[in-house]
């Protein structure tokens, strides 16, 4: 909230502009609530030539949401980043802390599935 990033602003010492930006460019943070569960879906160039964007048009149908939306029991907020840093293990996505490269649709299945009994 801006209130949050103007009360740190004022203890790093800097203006509350730069604060923002920093919050809006990196994915980690959060402006707004998102799901339990924040599935970073990577849209580089190695991940989209080795199956990203199925990988995301399969999360998409399968939590039936799109990119930057929430499942209606907050269990899910989906996103699509660029690169994660992972380019020898595409396609790939962070899940909380959490990366899963080498995806496959079926393996997207089994973390979700997992995820959703946790």
């Amino acid at each position: 909230p801006p209130e949050a990033m103007s009360a740190i602003a004022e203890i790093l010492g800097i203006a509350a502009a730069e604060v923002r930006e920093v919050a809006s460019f990196y994915t980690m943070f959060a402006r707004k609530p998102i799901g339990r569960h924040h599935l970073q879906v990577c849209i580089g160039m190695c991940c989209r030539l080795r199956g990203g964007d199925a990988i995301l048009d399969h999360l998409k149908a399968l939590l039936r949401i799109d990119v930057g939306e929430t499942t209606d029991d907050d269990a899910f907020h989906l996103s699509a980043v660029e690169c994660l840093g992972s380019c020898g293990t595409a396609p790939m996505m962070q899940v909380d802390d959490e990366y899963y490269e080498d995806l496959t649709t079926e393996r997207v299945d089994e973390i979700v599935a997992r995820l959703k009994e946790a």
